[in-house]
């Protein structure tokens, strides 16, 4: 039986990843009904939508989506799109495996990384509430309830207890911003104590982020909200070769869209320049989630066994094949 999946390639590049990523998933023999709807930065300003009605009716059919990169329109009060995305579906888990692909040349490439971090995705700063108080004076609400802290930090621990690691470390400043931050500290201290067989600890967010640069093989599983989440996903990206190659996942009770996280790259659009692996990764990631696990660790190997031999590589991660030769050496490894 077909799994049906919700398309959106994006603009920029999106539309070449997101066909080297139909590709990719076709080899693997899992069968997938796309139901493909356009989002791109053209449409968002003829329709005066972050999200048009035709991708929400297709997520809502599908519950699940793979999202390619979308530029969200400069001026004129447009929502984020993964904002409006995560806030439309209860999107509350963003999830971001960062590991080291062998034979990519980086900083920390002899150590392996292997961490998952859980950023909350509803609320924090991200809530956008703002308020110009007089001329020139401007505040920003920080929102964190308990019911958005616990089921991340649950989150967090019920996929290390399911994938067997061993250490939960959860990113605060609660040092300075006792309320909010306490807040979420205390949901995930109460939620640990549930999972005595896993270890946990704490980290100021300045401190982890020095750790993170310094000693990232210490890390195994983190949980933060949004904001720190944000910065430390993307800095722990840098640590294995950046944005181009990590996956990204945003996940609810009920829906769940996998996406790339690096950018629309328009400069270098149609030019067969682009690197699909996060897309690609993130694809694995999403047939984790339809249960298709045979399938994922498979796709994940022919991508990690590409990059080991070195010889199809994009550009971008010292190669000089193209988005449909990478894509096409990971395929040759699948069969």
């Amino acid at each position: 039986m077909a799994h049906r999946v919700t398309l959106i390639p994006g603009d920029g590049i999106g539309p070449e990843v997101a066909e080297a990523t139909g590709k990719v998933l076709a080899a693997t023999g899992v069968e997938i009904d796309w139901e493909r709807v356009e989002l791109n930065e053209r449409l968002i300003r003829e329709t005066g939508q972050s999200i048009p009605k035709p991708v929400i009716d297709s997520i809502e059919r599908t519950r699940v989506g793979l999202k390619g990169p979308v530029t969200t329109p400069v001026g004129g009060g447009f929502q984020s799109v993964n904002v409006g995305l995560r806030k439309k579906f209860d999107l509350y888990a963003n999830v971001r495996p960062v590991r080291t692909i062998p034979g990519l040349n980086t900083r920390f490439a002899d150590l392996s990384l292997d961490m998952v971090i859980f950023r909350e995705n509803t609320e924090d700063l991200y809530a956008g509430i703002e308020h110009e108080v007089v001329n020139d004076v401007v505040t920003s609400l920080k929102v964190i309830t308990r019911k958005a802290s616990a089921r991340i930090a649950r989150s967090a621990f019920e996929y290390a207890r399911f994938h067997h690691r061993k250490k939960v470390t959860s990113v605060h400043k609660a040092n300075i911003m006792k309320l909010s931050d306490g807040l979420f500290l205390r949901c995930c201290r109460e939620v640990a104590a549930e999972y005595p067989e896993i270890a946990y600890n704490e980290l100021i967010v300045d401190n982890a982020s020095m750790q993170m640069v310094s000693k990232p093989m210490q890390f195994d599983v983190l949980v933060m909200p949004n904001l720190y989440g944000d910065i430390m996903s993307d800095l722990a990206a840098g640590l294995v070769g950046g944005l181009g190659v990590v996956p990204g996942a945003n996940i609810g009770d009920n829906h769940a869209v996998f996406e790339a996280v690096h950018g629309s790259a328009p400069d270098i659009a149609g030019r067969g320049l682009a690197n699909p692996t996060a897309l690609i990764l993130s694809s694995v990631m999403m047939l984790r989630h339809l249960q298709e696990l045979s399938a994922a660790t498979r796709l994940q190997e022919a991508v990690e066994a590409v990059y080991r031999e070195g010889k199809s590589l994009t550009p971008d991660v010292g190669g000089k094949a193209s988005t449909s030769e990478i894509a096409d050496a990971i395929i040759a490894k699948l069969k």
